[in-house]
């Protein structure tokens, strides 16, 4: 969301609260945190998942188009790990250091009188580390993260925390992309991500928030 719109919008009184992604929205993406997200998730697909380096890239987009996250695709295609894992090597490498504090925006969101809430797929460790270094801690009123929508990691991982089980029982979603009209279909992913409805609607009654009043 731009700034702005969000103070025009909240100014109207029929809106009750603000809901904000995080990454790339609370912070530009010229910082350049992104990119080394996606160099993490990347190198983890390659070293613990044992996917080949060439067919990464694609796979990440691949994926991300079905399913929201690379996470989420990774699970859907039969790639068993532990969330936990994934998310310390993804994220637990990060260089915060990147972001700066922004005391505008800090301004502007305290100033707003709705609810503030933050939705993000991304974990909770991350979420707080990202809030702490922008000096944004204390401008929401709550944070919806992965662990509030998936709460259970009910996955058997090896004693490194990755387990990649076979290529035969993995999804070939490259298959799928190429030939969308065949009879090949989908399968489920157990996470429960943005942006498809159902998070959404977890979040509005998590969170108690009225759909009809909101901005996100």
């Amino acid at each position: 969301m731009e700034h702005e719109d969000q103070t025009n919008q909240a100014i109207d009184p029929k809106y009750e609260c603000l809901l904000f992604d995080l990454d790339d929205t609370l912070y530009p993406m010229t910082s350049g945190l992104s990119k080394e997200v996606t160099q993490n998730i990347q190198e983890y697909m390659i070293k613990k998942l044992g996917i080949e380096e060439e067919k990464v890239p694609e796979l990440c987009v691949s994926l991300y188009k079905y399913y929201g996250t690379t996470m989420a695709g990774l699970k859907a295609m039969g790639y068993n790990f532990n969330y936990d894992d994934f998310h310390g090597f993804v994220h637990g490498r990060l260089p915060y250091t990147m972001l700066k504090p922004d005391p505008v925006l800090r301004n502007l969101l305290l100033s707003l009188p709705v609810r503030k809430v933050i939705f993000t797929n991304a974990d909770k460790n991350h979420a707080a580390r990202v809030l702490n270094r922008l000096g944004l801690e204390d401008c929401f009123e709550g944070i919806i993260c992965f662990e509030t929508l998936n709460p259970t990691n009910n996955d058997n991982p090896s004693a490194d925390g990755a387990k990649f089980i076979s290529n035969a029982g993995t999804f070939d979603i490259s298959n799928y992309s190429a030939h969308p009209d065949s009879e090949l279909e989908l399968p489920s992913t157990p996470v429960v991500c943005k942006p498809f409805e159902k998070a959404f609607e977890r979040v509005f009654e998590i969170a108690n928030i009225n759909p009809h009043k909101t901005v996100k």
